[in-house]
């Protein structure tokens, strides 16, 4: 017999966030194809609202204007005071938490999808930022398989040090349905890896061949990962297989980031329901 957690309300305000960053053009396209007609979308029950989340970005097709949005949901930034010299990543944060959020709202929003693209070759990916949460493991496992036989995978970002402040983490999340127990394999965080640099700290390697477009796929302990200029191959170290994701991402060159190391785990998720109308 399952045990079941028994939420207190079911999800009844759901946001589709396009336009995080400015140039990640499938969120955009598809938000902008639901604000003019959301019948797709639209279910019995719930409020579903699209939204551009930085239309400022969208409209230069830059990532951002001052600074990453999807980096300063943080206390900090929400709590700045508003003023001319906000950057305005940081304006348009405090807006969001004010219409979405929990922070601020007595009434915010359950789940906040938030869609991006990436350079790298990690085709569908969700990310995970809580590996104890029932519910999240069971959204997670109802795409994946609404989604089968297309692979989706799942990363998960979870210590403290590796997360981030994003768009999405202003959102609640109850459930409105009973979901039997479930198990998914995600791929854990570990370490984020930096290009190999000079003296003068730019980059001074390449992602190998072997390595680039080899998302999710293992990567042994002395397989190649680094090419320098004059042709030396640097190894991976350590004693234990990893998984690589974000290779060569373009926009984690300013982050310092070549790919992020991680490794394959499982996670189970009771069976969990909402209460009853």
């Amino acid at each position: 017999m399952t045990s079941c957690h028994v939420t207190e309300d079911p999800i009844k305000k759901v946001a589709i966030f396009g336009g995080t960053h400015g140039n990640e053009l499938t969120g955009v396209f598809l938000v902008k194809h639901w604000l003019e007609n959301g019948t797709e979308i639209q279910r019995t029950g719930l409020e579903v609202k699209p939204f551009i989340t930085n239309p400022r970005a969208v409209t230069k097709c830059t990532r951002y204007i001052d600074c990453d949005l999807n980096r300063v949901f943080d206390p900090e930034n929400l709590g700045k005071k508003m003023s001319k010299d906000l950057p305005y990543e940081v304006k348009r944060a405090q807006e969001i938490n004010h219409l979405f959020g929990p922070k601020d709202n007595e009434d915010p929003y359950d789940i906040i999808f938030d869609l991006h693209n990436t350079t790298s070759n990690m085709g569908c990916t969700l990310i995970l930022e809580d590996s104890r949460n029932d519910f999240l493991i069971q959204m997670f496992h109802y795409i994946k398989t609404s989604l089968a036989p297309v692979p989706c995978y799942v990363y998960l970002i979870e210590h403290p040090s590796l997360k981030y402040a994003t768009t999405r983490s202003i959102a609640k999340y109850p459930v409105g349905k009973e979901f039997p127990a479930c198990a998914i394999e995600v791929y854990k965080v570990m370490e984020k890896v930096d290009y190999p640099r000079n003296e003068n700290g730019d980059i001074a390697a390449i992602i190998h061949p072997n390595l680039q477009d080899q998302d999710w796929k293992p990567l042994h302990p002395g397989d190649p990962v680094f090419l320098t200029l004059d042709g030396k191959i640097i190894p991976l170290g350590g004693g234990s297989t990893v998984y690589p994701v974000f290779v060569n991402e373009a926009a984690y060159y300013e982050k310092k980031e070549a790919f992020a190391k991680t490794t394959k785990l499982t996670l189970s998720a009771r069976s969990i329901r909402s209460s009853s109308h």
